[in-house]
């Protein structure tokens, strides 16, 4: 069992639970299409459930071909809104102009854009990372959505406008050098968010998730005592469930961010306030 440390307390509810006292029964995105990278899974899986509870229509982007069509038909199934899959992979350039161009072609525009696909492999140490592991992590974690932000941007800007989301990490700001590659890639992303509002601006606004240690289906490979260890240290004393992520991609997503763009918004329990947590 998960200490109190690791785990959300008891009373906090359960993830759709969640999800609903963050959209508070709001239908503020009705009519809108959002598209979210790594979709299909973890903090995608919940964005995506959370934009269909508020009335967007979702275009769910990930690898797996049935993962993402599995999420689209369950949202089918429990919305009254529209869902799409489209398989693809963000590090693959060419294959993220030809995703937007049918994208467009089938749907005729996008509202909302959520770069969240990402990737942290292990490593036995920094002289042993390879430069097939360094481009592959560079590649998902910022060459990607720099890709997607620019496509997808450019066509927001010429058509009214939109709202571009990107998903770093506490890392960005806090780097071991257990995670160093992926470190620098959310890093880097945390600077095209600065640009590309500037560059999209004012009918597109560009804003991060800085997101701390969600306990997603891959923080089953953790090592939990340790994690519970430097979680205790942090001011809300544990990591997050991957709903409490909701709050701030429905926030920059609709009505109520209207004059925010460029901003990094921490969702870590508090890990960057405390100096090299990890």
């Amino acid at each position: 069992m998960f200490s109190q440390v690791g785990r959300p307390r008891s009373g906090e509810g359960d993830d759709k639970v969640l999800r609903d006292q963050a959209a508070g029964g709001d239908r503020s995105l009705a009519g809108r299409l959002a598209l979210v990278t790594g979709g299909s899974r973890g903090l995608g899986r919940e964005m995506v459930l959370a934009f269909a509870e508020a009335g967007a229509d979702v275009a769910i982007v990930s690898r797996k071909a049935e993962a993402c069509e599995a999420l689209a038909d369950e949202v089918r199934k429990t919305t009254d809104v529209r869902a799409f899959s489209y398989p693809a992979h963000v590090g693959d350039w060419d294959g993220l102009g030809r995703l937007v161009d049918t994208v467009y072609d089938e749907l005729g525009r996008l509202d909302i854009l959520v770069n969240n696909a990402g990737m942290a492999p292990l490593y036995p140490s920094l002289d042993q990372v390879s430069e097939e592991l360094f481009d592959k992590v560079i590649g998902v974690n910022l060459k990607g959505p720099f890709r997607l932000t620019a496509l997808v941007g450019a066509r927001m800007a010429a058509s009214g406008g939109g709202s571009i989301i990107n998903i770093s990490s506490v890392a960005s700001v806090r780097p071991t050098p257990t995670d160093l590659p992926y470190a620098a890639a959310k890093a880097g992303l945390n600077v095209l968010t600065a640009g590309f509002a500037q560059a999209f601006g004012p009918s597109v606004r560009v804003n991060t998730i800085m997101a701390g240690p969600f306990l997603t289906d891959i923080s089953n490979a953790w090592d939990m005592p340790a994690f519970e260890q430097m979680a205790a240290r942090f001011p809300l004393g544990r990591g997050g469930r991957p709903s409490e992520i909701v709050g701030a991609a429905l926030y920059f997503a609709g009505p109520a961010s209207s004059f925010t763009t460029g901003a990094v918004l921490p969702v870590d329990g508090g890990q960057a306030v405390v100096p090299y947590a990890g």
